[in-house]
């Protein structure tokens, strides 16, 4: 699959693929999703829920590797579907080996984060069920943070803060030194995939607004700020993907402005953790 034509235009390192996968494999990846043994599922506080796939990443930031399950390595074959794309070639295993999977309820989102060097520096996102809107952040100071300490939870992309997924992630700087409009926004079919690599993710923060319901402009910007509850926060953003959406409902809401209502949307982020255990962790 050729990927420039799918290049988020501004960005040469954002790359958006609309139905990535088809309609009966989101409605197959959603059951076995919830099929899931509960001790597969880790509660998060006030928002969704979180299940990691590909094994555990250890406090010093290497990955106890487990077997990827069926439903992403046979069917749907989404891991060679990613590694076809060629945005991993630079990584160590050339290919994800972990995923995490995350439900967010409408009303549900994550502040601004980073999800660390624990990961090689791209990052591909599969959105089942539902659309959201996608925000990247930049810093206002001119450097990233240093990471602290790790919390020595489990990797979690879209924990309430860096500091409480694994591995050295990056912190999030003092209050102020985040950029409070997005430099750049993506509107996320459901069955479609993200892939972030290079300053992108290394360089910026990303977020889900936490809203029951994204209202459009015509033209297509989205209205970003509302869950502060202050008006003086409010703005227009961009939406950077917006010729590249290619669902008609969506493509008239974008261009004609509108709202839509979020539905549970669940995410299943793939990465290449570089730092393999020789041990194995066995499955449940």
């Amino acid at each position: 699959m050729a990927t420039t034509k799918h290049r988020v235009p501004g960005k040469q390192t954002v790359y958006y693929f609309p139905s990535f996968v088809s309609e009966d494999e989101e409605t197959f990846l959603l059951r076995k999703i919830s099929e899931s043994p509960l001790p597969k599922w880790k509660s998060l506080a006030r928002r969704r829920l979180l299940q990691v796939l590909g094994g555990e990443i250890t406090p010093n930031g290497a990955l106890i590797p487990q077997d990827l399950p069926d439903c992403v390595t046979s069917y749907p074959p989404l891991i060679g579907r990613i590694q076809a794309l060629g945005l991993f070639e630079a990584s160590k295993h050339g290919k994800p080996n972990h995923i995490i999977v995350n439900e967010y309820l409408p009303g549900q989102g994550i502040m601004p984060h980073q999800d660390g060097p624990v990961y090689h520096p791209v990052v591909a996102t599969i959105s089942l069920g539902s659309h959201a809107v996608f925000h990247y952040h930049s810093f206002e100071n001119s450097s990233t943070p240093d990471a602290p300490p790790d919390s020595g939870e489990p990797a979690d992309p879209s924990a309430v803060s860096p500091q409480s997924m694994s591995g050295k992630a990056a912190a999030l700087p003092q209050i102020g030194s985040i950029g409070q409009i997005p430099i750049m926004s993506l509107f996320l079919e459901p069955r479609s995939l993200v892939v972030t690599t290079g300053e992108m993710y290394t360089d910026h923060l990303h977020s889900l607004e936490p809203v029951i319901e994204d209202i459009f402009l015509p033209g297509g910007q989205v209205i970003y700020g509302r869950s502060t509850g202050n008006p003086l926060n409010v703005s227009e953003v961009e939406i950077a993907n917006k010729d590249l959406v290619a669902t008609e409902a969506y493509k008239q809401a974008l261009q004609e402005g509108g709202s839509l209502t979020r539905g549970t949307r669940v995410s299943m982020t793939c990465r290449d953790v570089e730092r393999v255990s020789k041990f194995m962790h066995k499955s449940i």
